[in-house]
């Protein structure tokens, strides 16, 4: 049996770039909620249920790029001049938001200062993120292997909607977070938060799955084509549960069963883009198997993620397992 290494390299990436979404989704998100939040106290008090965890979330990230430029050098030579500008105003963001982390507890005359640095380091990560995702399903333009566009081919109506949707998303992984992890007034501040973002999260990846089939051909045949529609459909369907998960946990007043239902929504979205993009890794044109570097390379890489992933899954669950549990006031390593 061939193994096609390729293929492999590709669910690997997929996998890094979800667990980051997933993890540092909700430290994004506790940004996004921080002026919403009552008080320094309970602003402070977010910030200390993600201290543990925050920076190692981000590992995935380093992942997901790194993997992407050794493994698909040419993917990555044609994503990144097309998305220039959402990059460095992603890393800009993330930089300036880790920075804020730390500043905000070691001063009190510019800690007002920090604390909008840390909202607005999110803020503006997050769209970032959501309009690349927009134009990566919009698809980006090739001519040989080069990218072709131009300057602002990211910036449209698309890309926006896109951007909202993860900017829900991440306030919506925050708000479930919170109610996880902190009790009394704050937990039912989250709730309160959490209702109308899940609406809002629900009604916004309803526009986006509507919109996306009709970018491309390829993609409403693979949507609403026969018989690839029929297998396509299991994902819109475990979507409506996942919501339903998510409504009936809000409403009972469960901890843990929103943040979970939460985080199903969006693998399911996520695996919508799989269905969406398969076989390419570049919409329109550039699969999986032409952005590769050759096998012998991959190989030799793979070996090494065959050590590093494991290595950090286990300190990554270890830290979360350590923290685990309520946290409140006075709490946190600051």
């Amino acid at each position: 049996m061939v193994i096609d290494l390729s293929f492999i390299w590709a669910g690997l990436i997929a996998f890094a770039v979800l667990a980051y979404v997933l993890l540092d989704g909700f430290d994004l998100g506790i940004g996004i909620l921080f002026p919403f939040l009552k008080d320094r106290d309970e602003r402070h008090l977010a910030m200390n249920t993600i201290a543990p965890v925050w920076d190692g979330n981000e590992t995935w990230l380093v992942l997901g790029g790194g993997g992407l430029f050794a493994v698909f050098p040419l993917a990555y030579a044609i994503v990144m001049p097309a998305l220039y500008p959402l990059i460095i105003a992603m890393l800009l963001g993330l930089i300036f938001r880790g920075v804020a982390f730390e500043f905000v507890h070691r001063t009190k005359r510019m800690q007002g200062f920090w604390e909008l640095g840390f909202w607005a380091g999110s803020l503006i990560a997050t769209i970032a993120q959501g309009m690349a995702l927009g134009a990566l399903v919009q698809g980006i333009a090739v001519t040989g292997r080069a990218y072709s566009g131009g300057n602002w081919d990211w910036l449209t109506p698309f890309s926006g909607l896109t951007a909202l949707a993860v900017v829900v998303g991440y306030a919506m992984l925050g708000a479930t977070w919170l109610i996880l992890k902190t009790e009394g007034e704050t937990l039912v501040r989250a709730r309160r938060f959490a209702v109308p973002l899940g609406i809002a999260l629900v009604a916004l990846i309803g526009l986006v799955s509507l919109a996306t089939p009709f970018l491309r051909p390829e993609y409403l045949a693979r949507w609403f084509g026969w018989p690839s529609g029929l297998w396509s459909a299991v994902v819109p369907i475990l979507l409506a549960l996942a919501s339903w998960q998510l409504w009936t946990g809000l409403r009972n007043h469960n901890h843990l069963r929103p943040f979970l239902a939460t985080v199903a929504i969006f693998v399911l979205s996520f695996a919508g883009l799989g269905v969406s993009f398969y076989p390419n890794l570049v919409p329109p044109g550039l699969t999986i198997a032409e952005a590769a570097a050759p096998d012998s390379s991959l190989l030799f890489l793979l070996v090494g993620a065959a050590v590093l992933i494991p290595m950090i899954l286990a300190y990554t669950g270890y830290s979360y397992w350590v923290f685990r549990g309520k946290v409140r006031h006075g709490d946190g390593y600051h």
